[in-house]
Parts: structure tokens; C-alpha cells; sequence
């Protein structure tokens, strides 16, 4: 029998997450913001039918916004990434193989018992993940995931039950019809041009084309998305590998004039980064520090630049890290600019266990990164930053906007739900 994949999304996932601990906001119209409050990001369908629109500014909507009363969150990650983290463990108790495809979406291996019926799997196991993290998801069921992509888009809009089943040849052949082909997963806009030119409109219609012509036009990868759309697998599961770079960067919530704010932000950037670092059993090899002014302020002095180093050994040492991002800053900090935002990238990571001995150096002792560890354990275990370094500040004024922001529930003991 073939393989039966399961994509399950989140619906309308920020706003979802912001109902969990506010039930009075359930049919309620929601908005949540950008990072400095700029652009609506996600919205809930009740804000989709007041036609608030995605990525618009918040203040061209202000007046339709208080007019609905409508709910305005900043954006809350740290609530988002843990409530993600308990969807997709909850997943993972059902399969036994899945990717996690994004912060909101994963993809689902089907095994022998889930096939038998997968309509009626995939509709228990919504009521579960529902029951378990208060988070609505849509199930789309097909014999390959480019299939289980649109299965996924009909499961959202079109069933009262948010689960599809497309591995009907029949029902696909319908569907498929009716599918303009940029709205395919792994199609570009420029690969749908392309086949438009050509006369292929619809996915239908690029499912009956030959495999071998579309690899002439489109690549091998073009090639993989016809038979995908045939119903053969092309496309397997993936496992999360480790990055390769980790960044960490966000804009300023006013414009910054003086070093020491420049500081004080670079090394909670830094802090953060080593975190990430750590948690999958990485050490940088070296940093890239940047600054930058905002560009659109024409009637402003422009500057950026950036600079990076290379340890002399791998490192996931916070301190470390902090210490030569600071000095980079130094380097390339002009005063007399209005700076908007800076950032650090972590570079060439290699896995902890592996040490590249220099013939006339001596490798670094492991204390400090165990020290960095034993933060990172304190502060998951009682909440985030309950320790950190002087050097990243106590008031941090140059933080961004995040005045609507709820409470971080579940990561933070002080912002527990209180019970009265």
C-alpha cells in the first residue's frame, strides 16, 4: 500500500494562542502586531471577513480596528514558540515519523493502522491536539505532501470538520482542475509564469504534462512536483538538521544614538544566540556583528557596516561571545548617526563534541561553557533571563514596542494565570 502523509496546521495560529488563556475571546475578532507594533501579522477569520488586511500598517487600520473592537496583541514569541512545542510533541505521540515544517505546520507519516481509515484518525487525533493545547488545527490527507498541501488549503476553507481526505484519484482529478498553478507548494511565480506561457493553467493540466518536458523547463525539481501531483511520493520526510548560522537581530524600539545602548542590545542579541547555540549542541567558530541606520529616513545621515572574527578554537561560551561582539561593535560604531538596528550571526557551527586542536595553542578549558549551561538550565527552570550578564542591561530603553503584549503563560513563572 502506498504512503499516506498527513499535513496538520495550525489555524490561524498567533490568534489561537492568544484565545488559549482568554476564552472570552473565542468568535472575537484578533489582530496581532509585528515586532515595534508596525504591520498586522496574523489575524483571526472574524478579522479577515472586517477586511483588515495581512501585512498592513496598524494605524491605517486604527479606526476599523477600535470601530470593531477588535483585540490588538503585540507579538508574544516566546508563548507562540512553547504553545508549538507542545502541538508538535502532541503529534508525535500519534506517527511514527513527522516533520515539523514550520512554526505552525508539520508533516505527518501515516502508518498501517492510521490507513485503514484516515478521515476518522485524523479527526481524532484534531479533537486531541484541541483537548491537550487549546490550538484548532486542519488536517489535509494525501498519498504525497504536495498533495497533502492542497488537501490542507480545502480542509481550512471549505470543511465544517478542518480534515480533508484527497487520496480519491477522482476527487483529485476535480480539485486539481480548479487549481491555478502558482497556487502549487514548491511553485514560484516565476515558474508559474513560465508554464502559463506555455499553456499549462492549472495543476491539472501540469499533472498530465510530461515529466521529461517539465524537467527541461523547470528542473529535476519540477519534474518530482508531476509526479507528486500523480499521486507517486518524490518528496520524503525531513529531519531537522542543526543551522549552520544562527542569527540574532531585531530593530530598536526608537532610533539610538549613544554606544552604550548599542551595547547593552548587542548582548542580549548575543545572549540569545548562545542560547540557540547550545541547545543543539553547537559551538561557533567565529561572529559577524553589524549596525545599521534606518533607510527610509531620507533626511537622515545613512550608515552601516559590519565586521567578524574567527576564534581561535570553537566556542559556546556566553561570555566570550558577549566580549568580542562588543569589541567588533566598537570597531565599526560611528557616533553622530541615528542607528536602527544591530545584530549578531553565529558563525561555522560545529557540533560540541568536536575540538580542532592548534599545534602551538592549548585548548580552551570547558568550565566557562559549563557555567553558560547551568544558565541556560536556571533559567528554563524558573523563567527566562531570571540570570544574565551585567553587560546586557537591567532598564534596556532601546527595546522594541511590544505594548499590547500579553502574558508569557507559560514560560515565565511571574505571568502564570492566576486563579482568584
Amino acid at each position: 500500500m502506498s504512503t499516506i502523509f498527513s499535513l496538520v496546521d495550525c489555524n490561524n495560529f498567533y490568534a489561537s494562542c492568544e484565545r488559549i488563556f482568554k476564552p472570552s475571546l473565542s468568535n472575537k475578532p484578533i489582530v496581532v502586531l509585528s515586532n515595534n507594533d508596525g504591520c498586522i501579522i496574523a489575524r483571526s477569520n472574524e478579522a479577515k471577513k472586517l477586511g483588515i488586511a495581512m501585512g498592513a500598517p496598524y494605524h491605517q487600520n486604527e479606526y476599523l480596528i477600535k470601530k470593531n473592537k477588535v483585540s490588538v496583541f503585540s507579538s508574544n514569541y516566546q508563548l507562540y514558540g512553547d504553545i508549538s512545542r507542545r502541538v508538535m510533541s502532541s503529534l508525535s505521540m500519534f506517527v511514527p515519523e513527522m516533520e515539523v515544517y514550520s512554526i505552525d505546520e508539520a508533516f505527518l507519516r501515516l502508518d498501517e493502522l492510521c490507513r485503514k481509515d484516515p478521515y476518522a484518525f485524523a479527526l481524532d487525533m484534531r479533537l486531541k491536539i484541541l483537548k491537550w493545547t487549546g490550538i484548532p488545527t486542519s488536517h489535509g490527507i494525501a498519498t504525497t505532501k504536495t498533495l497533502a498541501k492542497v488537501a490542507n488549503k480545502i480542509a481550512k476553507k471549505s470543511s465544517s470538520q478542518n480534515v480533508f481526505d484527497l487520496t480519491d484519484i477522482d476527487i483529485q482529478t476535480k480539485i486539481l482542475a480548479k487549481l491555478p498553478v502558482e497556487n502549487i507548494w514548491g511553485i514560484s511565480s516565476g515558474w508559474s509564469k513560465k508554464l502559463n506561457n506555455i499553456g499549462i493553467k492549472n495543476a491539472l493540466q501540469l499533472r498530465e504534462t510530461d515529466p521529461s518536458f517539465v524537467r527541461n523547463h523547470l528542473s529535476v525539481i519540477g519534474e518530482r512536483i508531476v509526479y507528486e501531483l500523480r499521486g507517486i511520493s518524490c518528496i520524503s520526510l525531513e529531519q531537522v538538521a542543526p543551522k549552520k548560522n544562527i542569527l540574532s537581530s531585531k530593530s530598536f524600539g526608537r532610533l539610538v544614538t549613544k554606544l552604550e545602548e548599542v551595547e547593552e542590545a548587542l548582548a542580549n542579541y548575543a545572549f540569545r544566540a548562545c542560547q540557540k547555540l547550545r541547545k543543539q549542541n553547537s559551538k561557533a567558530q567565529g561572529i559577524y556583528v553589524f549596525v545599521k541606520t534606518n533607510r527610509y529616513r531620507i533626511n537622515d545621515p545613512q550608515y552601516r557596516n559590519s565586521t567578524t572574527k574567527e576564534f581561535s578554537h570553537p566556542s559556546s561560551d556566553t561570555s566570550l561571545i558577549i566580549k568580542t561582539a562588543k569589541l567588533l561593535l566598537r570597531e565599526i560604531y560611528r557616533p553622530g548617526f541615528k542607528y536602527q538596528k544591530c545584530g549578531i550571526m553565529l558563525l561555522d557551527l560545529t557540533p560540541s563534541d568536536y575540538l580542532q586542536n592548534h599545534l602551538f595553542e592549548k585548548a580552551p578549558t570547558q568550565k566557562k561553557e559549563y557555567l553558560s549551561s547551568v544558565i541556560d538550565a536556571i533559567n528554563q527552570s524558573t523563567g527566562n533571563e531570571s540570570i544574565f550578564y551585567a553587560s546586557q542591561g537591567v532598564k534596556r530603553n532601546w527595546r522594541m514596542r511590544c505594548n499590547k503584549r500579553s502574558q508569557r503563560y507559560t514560560t515565565q513563572w511571574k505571568e502564570l494565570v492566576k486563579a482568584y
